[in-house]
């Protein structure tokens, strides 16, 4: 089931962001956060955009938000997407689920753009990203370095016909 977060998941969102911060390139983050660090991130997204999370017999396994793009007024109507899932759940569906959800739930709010970034390789992501209709608009080479080596970013944006 796809439900709002809670403060209450911030241990398991904690945990699933953890795996890929310690053992990925995907997040450029190099060092684990804990429990009340995860809690302060969901609280400044879910008084303005929606985190989700994917729950399964009471375990999240998954979590998708929105957070602002950019600090300026006039980007207002444009928001930066992110979808982790626990590992070893990949490949059956969960994220493009998410990520539908998040999608629906931002068209409702009115927002015209979602900007998702993609830290290259990550060939699931950007299937994920293709599959539910973002264009890539950006390739930055070399921006980002962990575990010894650059890493490339792509964006990947999606726009949003007015209704």
């Amino acid at each position: 089931m796809i439900r709002n977060a809670t403060l209450k998941d911030a241990n398991q969102i904690a945990a699933i962001y953890n795996h890929y911060i310690l053992n990925s390139i995907i997040t450029f983050e190099e060092t684990e956060i804990d429990v009340e660090e995860m809690s302060l991130r969901i609280q400044s997204v879910i008084e303005q955009f929606p985190w989700l999370v994917y729950e399964i017999d009471g375990e999240v396994i998954g979590y998708a938000y929105a957070s602002k793009w950019k600090g300026r007024c006039a980007y207002k109507y444009s928001v930066e997407s992110t979808v982790y899932l626990k590992n070893g759940v990949q490949g059956n569906g969960y994220g493009a689920q998410l990520y539908s959800e998040l999608i629906k739930r931002l068209k409702q709010m009115k927002i015209h753009a979602i900007i998702g970034g993609v830290a290259i390789p990550n060939e699931p992501s950007v299937c994920l990203h293709k599959k539910l209709g973002f264009k890539k608009v950006a390739h930055f080479n070399e921006v980002g370095y962990k575990f010894k080596k650059w890493i490339d970013v792509t964006y990947w944006e999606l726009l949003i016909p007015k209704a």
